[in-house]
């Protein structure tokens, strides 16, 4: 069937395609843009899926950059149960198959890697940097079991991470003693979060970020867990398009 120049459009605005996960077979969108400056890897939050994020996918293809989401699985177009999406190990190997992907469709394209609540859980799982803090961890020997602490991609292949919403059980990195990988000092990251976060206390991230001091910290007031989806939408979606883009000229002024 050909398409109507209305169809192409569309499908060339957002297409939909599937890979086998770890535990079935899993649907991502691909918002595309003609010449991009970069890739955003977007892991959506537990009860979400990429079709709620079309809205802020047009904020990022303003400054031409192209936008994957995927659908965690049991979500969206995803096999699977969705009250059980995956241990953390299986929604990072998840994950890397996705940056996988994009890495062989844009080879020479700056990555981004960004996540929202458990998916930004998943992003530091993939740099083995998503433990809990090992001062109040009992068995060490299970977070080790539990955690990836070893990345599954390389940080030195990314260009920036943006982390809304994590929550606190995912922030013991950087602490003496504490298990898996720390965060390079070198890679730029964005973490944003509503101050009345109550799934995601803000205090945790505040502490977080005072370990490591190169994070850029937004906060927003009156805003709650869903950063993406709640009133301040706007100026978050705006912000973090502002972010990735001074991320990307900064990068092209030093190839």
């Amino acid at each position: 069937m050909v398409k109507s120049p209305e169809m192409q459009k569309v499908w060339h605005y957002q297409c939909m395609l599937y890979f086998d996960g770890t535990r079935g077979r899993l649907h991502y969108r691909r918002w595309t843009v003609d010449h991009p400056a970069a890739v955003a890897i977007l892991l959506p939050g537990i009860g979400q899926h990429s079709g709620h994020y079309h809205r802020f996918a047009r904020y990022l293809r303003s400054i031409d950059v192209e936008v994957w989401g995927l659908d965690t699985a049991g979500h969206g177009l995803s096999e699977g149960d969705p009250a059980h999406p995956g241990t953390l190990a299986e929604l990072v190997a998840d994950a890397t198959r996705l940056v996988d992907l994009a890495r062989v469709e844009l080879p020479d394209t700056p990555l981004v890697l960004m996540g929202h609540s458990l998916g930004a859980v998943t992003v530091l799982g993939m740099l083995g940097a998503a433990v809990p803090d090992a001062s109040t961890a009992t068995d060490l020997n299970a977070v080790e079991a539990n955690f990836p602490t070893v990345p599954s991609i390389d940080p030195g292949t990314l260009s920036g991470l943006v982390l809304s919403a994590v929550p606190r059980r995912a922030l013991g990195s950087g602490l003496p003693g504490a298990p898996g990988t720390p965060l390079p000092s070198d890679l730029p990251i964005l973490a944003v979060h509503g101050t009345e976060d109550r799934r995601a206390p803000i205090d945790a991230m505040r502490v977080w970020t005072a370990r490591h001091e190169w994070v850029d910290l937004r906060e927003y007031a009156d805003a709650g867990h869903d950063l993406l989806h709640e009133p301040v939408r706007a100026r978050v979606g705006v912000d973090i398009a502002d972010w990735m883009q001074g991320v990307v000229v900064g990068l092209a002024r030093h190839a």
